[in-house]
C-alpha cells in the first residue's frame, strides 16, 4: 500500500463521531493537498475493507457529494444520528469540521 493511501485511511479512521472532514482537508492531512479526487476514489474503494466512517467525509462547501438521493439521504441520516446539524443539505463547517491539529 502506498504511503498516501495509508495516511488517507488513517485520517478517515480518526474522524470522531459528530465531526466531518472535507476531501481536500483529508488530502492535505495525508500530504497531497491537491489530491481531493484521489481521496474520493480511495474512500469509495476502501470503505468496506477498512470499515471507514465514509459518512463523515463531505465536500468543501459543506455538502454531501452523492448524486444518488438514497445515498445522500443515508449519509445525512448517519450524520444526524451523530449530532451533526444541517441547514438543508449543508453542514456548518465552522462548527462540525474536525481539525486533527486542534482537537
Amino acid at each position: 500500500m502506498e504511503a498516501f493511501t495509508l495516511r488517507v485511511i488513517q485520517t478517515i479512521q480518526n474522524i470522531p463521531a459528530g465531526k466531518v472532514m472535507t476531501y481536500g482537508q483529508i488530502a492535505a492531512q495525508a500530504g497531497s493537498p491537491r489530491a481531493a479526487r484521489q481521496v474520493a476514489r480511495l474512500l469509495h474503494s476502501m470503505s468496506a475493507k477498512y470499515d471507514l466512517p465514509w459518512h463523515r467525509v463531505i465536500n468543501a462547501a459543506g455538502k454531501i457529494s452523492f448524486q444518488d438521493e438514497n445515498h445522500r439521504q443515508t449519509q445525512k441520516e448517519l450524520l444526524l444520528g451523530e449530532g451533526v446539524v444541517f441547514t438543508g443539505m449543508n453542514v456548518d463547517l465552522i462548527r462540525f469540521r474536525f481539525d486533527p491539529g486542534e482537537d
